[in-house]
């Protein structure tokens, strides 16, 4: 019987379809990222928090103080740089309305 697609996922090494919930790839033995769960949203296994980064970029995402939370330096200093626009505060409010969209499945794919 074919797994479906919600309980599988990619390793991160080797890219073989795994289980979803395996810890440990079969093909490689390399231990997959593990998503926590926490009272706001998920935390990756790099101890990214969504709604952290939500937060940072609906409030002070003008500055690009989320980009550099999410481990983005260079998307950041552009937006340090062109800050007095405000073209960067607008862009970082929508980021923001999106990551508190975004499932934490995919936020820890994406940035974790």
């Amino acid at each position: 019987m074919q797994p479906t697609a919600t309980s599988t996922k990619y390793c991160h090494a080797c890219a073989q379809i795994i289980d979803g919930r395996a810890e440990i790839c079969p093909r490689c033995g390399v231990r997959q990222p593990m998503m926590y769960s926490g009272s706001l949203g998920a935390t990756t296994a790099s101890g990214k928090n969504r709604v952290a980064a939500a937060l940072l970029a609906i409030f002070l995402g003008g500055f690009g103080i989320h980009k550099f939370y999410l481990g983005r330096a260079g998307a950041g200093v552009l937006y340090l740089i062109f800050f007095w626009t405000l073209i960067p505060a607008v862009v970082a409010f929508v980021e923001g309305i999106l990551y508190l969209t975004m499932s934490d499945a995919d936020f820890g794919a994406r940035y974790g």
